[in-house]
């Protein structure tokens, strides 16, 4: 059997290579020839993650075609969050809880999605269902990804299956899910020492909302303070990425995980930040909305945003 690579979409945060990890590992014991790869290096959160279970980072690949021609996709579907040569390969399996959008394949495969907090869930159950064991590693991994992607269950993305599968995995890797999950969220928030250009790139994801294009980024803070005096640091590094890419519309959402609040910084057209602060009834100033409440990029900014960009 051919050898596969495993991988989560570009700019990859704990569940995409937590989930490359694990389908990689799961899909293994089925016969496969698998090996988890990344879309980039892992941030600061993830490598806590990767460090405290002991656990190598996957190697990193800018492209996948030059090594093999079939591959299996976690936590993403959208050719434009995934490797640059995608089209050039075979997707055999996708494992994922966003919308799908643009995808399509000349053959069948395995899909599976589900509308949960985290893939690293539906992963769990995959697990389960194969009746295969997890590694404690692993099964580590797993939570970090869980508690990461619904903010220690506190995203309206979370759902009962996400509480229950961070229950068994964290048992299985002997951690405490809210000692343990606070700490590692908190060793992702340190933005002092970081370029506001790498902090707009690191959690970013581009999206395609009818015809226009949209990118959007995620900082997670502990203190939106943090960010206040250096919001025209990141409109130019912003405005700089969305001349360079053809953005119509560059959004970073820098998230509070400690009060689930989220300041918005807007920079593009003035049709599309018009369309942008319509779709959540705001208004912009020095091209910066509140928005209370706010942490789910997947749940509550992406859908409200498509609706109004006309799909």
């Amino acid at each position: 059997m051919a050898k596969q690579l495993v991988f989560g979409h570009q700019n990859p945060d704990t569940d995409a290579i937590a989930a490359a990890i694990a389908y990689a590992y799961l899909e293994k014991q089925k016969g496969y020839d698998t090996e988890a790869v990344a879309l980039g290096e892992p941030n600061d959160e993830t490598q806590y993650a990767l460090n405290y279970f002991h656990h190598a980072a996957p190697r990193v690949v800018k492209t996948v075609a030059n090594e093999v021609s079939e591959v299996m996709l976690v936590d993403h579907n959208e050719p434009q969050q995934s490797a640059p040569d995608i089209a050039k390969v075979t997707v055999t399996h996708v494992i994922d809880h966003h919308r799908i959008h643009d995808f399509n394949t000349a053959q069948p495969l395995y899909y599976h999605a589900e509308p949960v907090g985290c893939v690293s869930t539906i992963i769990y159950g995959e697990y389960q269902m194969a009746e295969v064991a997890i590694p404690k590693d692993i099964a580590g991994l797993m939570a970090s990804a869980i508690i990461s992607d619904t903010l220690l269950l506190k995203s309206p993305t979370t759902t009962d299956k996400d509480r229950e599968a961070l229950a068994a995995l964290a048992k299985e890797a002997g951690i405490d899910p809210d000692k343990y999950g606070l700490t590692m969220l908190k060793a992702g928030t340190n933005i002092a020492d970081k370029p506001a250009a790498d902090l707009v790139d690191e959690d970013a994801k581009s999206f395609t909302m009818n015809g226009q294009s949209i990118r959007i980024a995620q900082v997670n803070v502990v203190d939106l303070a943090d960010v206040h005096d250096r919001i025209a640091e990141f409109k130019d590094a912003m405005g700089q990425e969305a001349k360079a890419k053809g953005y119509d519309l560059f959004v970073a959402l820098v998230t509070n995980i400690l009060d689930s609040n989220t300041e918005g910084i807007v920079v593009g057209t003035d049709t599309a930040k018009a369309i942008f602060a319509k779709a959540f009834n705001t208004t912009l100033s020095n091209d910066t909305a509140q928005l209370p409440g706010v942490v789910s990029r997947k749940k509550q900014v992406v859908p409200p945003l498509t609706e109004a960009f006309g799909k």
